[in-house]
């Protein structure tokens, strides 16, 4: 079992949130968020509370609170998608909210190039439903057709008023390869557009999925870790990249991992729909021999790729013994040019 596994919902170990502060998603407007902002709903930390902390409105609170409501209707927040995309589940968590929690929320979407105006027609994500106080309260969505559909804005209403930590959207972004030029490099592994990590042997002290998130590392924390090995074997990654795509560059960052990044690695990818992904008897392809690594640094490799001529949709990146990788890109040409 990891460290992680009791923390962390199963679908933000495989999926991006689109909602994310990381990706730029935005609270646009409520009707009110008189004791707490609606922009805390986005937040990448997990909700905390300090008994002590008031401010000159009340009980200082770690999401989105709107006051008692003395009058008929209810409250709502409308939301702006970091990344548009198809939706596959929703955390709404009242995480320390336990007298002032919704008694029921519903949530809508909308696909709009600009943000949504009272003319905007909405479509019910979320029918009405009860949710419970101080809960991780997760739906998935499976009716069709919302989803299969890509949205880019969600409006929370919550009945009849109250307080939501944070609201989680677990996705698949959305990507226009159509507007990628000729002979462009694309990473085919970030997350921003569409790669994720599905399985990997351990992630002890960091989700595997950050290893494909945007920038460089802010903390060693800010990666994907794995305990220390203390017996026979390594430890591996699998990432699906965004599309099938040629593999033209990697690079490997080990920023912040100085006493812990691993020894060596190497890289292999294969082209399958296979969703076993993680049988033994899977051709994975040699795309970088064992390579060491260093502490604290940013390894690029070309030269040393040794076919970039077949499409690839996975790749697995295996580090020995274990250890700590903040980041993996792959860049390469998607085989889906003009595609949407």
């Amino acid at each position: 079992m990891s460290q992680l596994d009791t923390n962390i919902s199963p679908w933000a170990l495989t999926h991006v949130d689109l909602l994310s502060e990381r990706y730029g998603g935005q609270a646009l407007h409520c009707n009110d968020e008189f004791f707490a902002e609606a922009s805390n709903l986005m937040k990448r930390s997990e909700p905390v509370f300090i008994e002590e902390k008031y401010t000159d409105r009340g009980k200082w609170m770690d999401g989105w609170e709107t006051r008692r409501r003395r009058t008929p209707g209810h409250d709502w927040c409308v939301l702006r998608l970091g990344l548009q995309g198809r939706i596959c589940a929703i955390d709404v968590n009242t995480t320390f909210f336990r007298g002032n929690a919704p008694q029921s929320v519903m949530i809508e979407a909308c696909y709009s190039e600009s943000d949504p105006g009272e003319d905007q027609v909405w479509e019910v994500l979320l029918e009405q439903t009860n949710i419970n106080p101080h809960s991780h309260n997760l739906f998935e969505l499976k009716a069709e057709p919302n989803s299969e559909r890509s949205w880019s804005h969600l409006r929370l209403h919550i009945y009849p008023d109250g307080g939501v930590a944070r609201l989680r959207v677990y996705g698949e972004p959305g990507v226009d390869w159509s507007r990628t030029l000729p002979n462009e490099l694309v990473d085919l592994a970030a997350s921003t557009n569409g790669g994720r990590a599905l399985a990997c042997s351990d992630m002890f002290f960091s989700p595997m999925n950050n290893i494909v998130a945007p920038g460089r590392g802010v903390n060693m924390g800010d990666g994907w870790e794995t305990r220390r090995r203390r017996g026979p074997g390594y430890d591996w990654l699998i990432v699906k990249l965004a599309c099938a795509g040629q593999i033209k560059r990697v690079l490997v960052d080990t920023c912040h991992f100085k006493g812990n990044y691993p020894d060596s690695f190497t890289l292999e990818a294969i082209h399958t729909d296979r969703e076993d992904i993680t049988a033994d008897d899977l051709p994975w392809q040699t795309v970088i021999a064992d390579t060491k690594l260093q502490a604290h640094t940013v390894h690029t490799y070309q030269d040393a790729i040794l076919d970039t001529e077949s499409l690839f949709t996975h790749v697995r990146l295996n580090i020995f013994p274990d250890g700590g990788v903040s980041r993996l890109r792959i860049f390469g040409y998607p085989a889906v040019m003009g595609e949407t």
